[in-house]
């Protein structure tokens, strides 16, 4: 039996008529935040390196970049759009579970190193 997708990306804001273009509207808006993310990497704007939560501004913002472009490919290129609502919270939770995990591993590893090298006393060679 055939199954019809859904054919609209930010929550219904744009739709497409065909499967094709859906496509490229999603390799579009992923194309976008990517280069948002290389423009922000190359040019690295002063404002935006003031610290938030033990992290600089733009490193936030990179990961936020990522995560929106993790969910537009698995939401379109792999269907959980068409999939039930349990299977879909089942996928979405435990990312964001490991997500938060994985922030807190990066943030709490990453000050124990600024602090010993900010020391000067090398502990560990890394």
């Amino acid at each position: 039996m055939a199954h019809a997708h859904k054919l609209e990306i930010l929550r219904g804001l744009i739709k497409f008529k065909s499967n094709t273009q859906k496509i490229w509207g999603v390799l579009i808006l992923l194309s976008i935040v990517t280069a948002v993310e290389v423009i922000l990497g190359i040019y690295k704007p002063e404002m935006l390196m003031a610290k938030v939560i033990g992290m600089k501004l733009l490193n936030w913002i990179f990961i936020i970049l990522t995560i929106v472009k993790a969910y537009y490919i698995t939401w379109d290129f792999m269907h959980m759009r068409d999939e039930t609502k349990a299977l879909r919270r089942m996928v979405v939770w435990t990312a964001v579970f490991l997500i938060c995990y994985l922030v807190f591993i990066l943030l709490q590893e990453g000050g124990y190193v600024e602090s010993v090298y900010a020391r000067e006393f090398i502990k560990r060679d890394f």
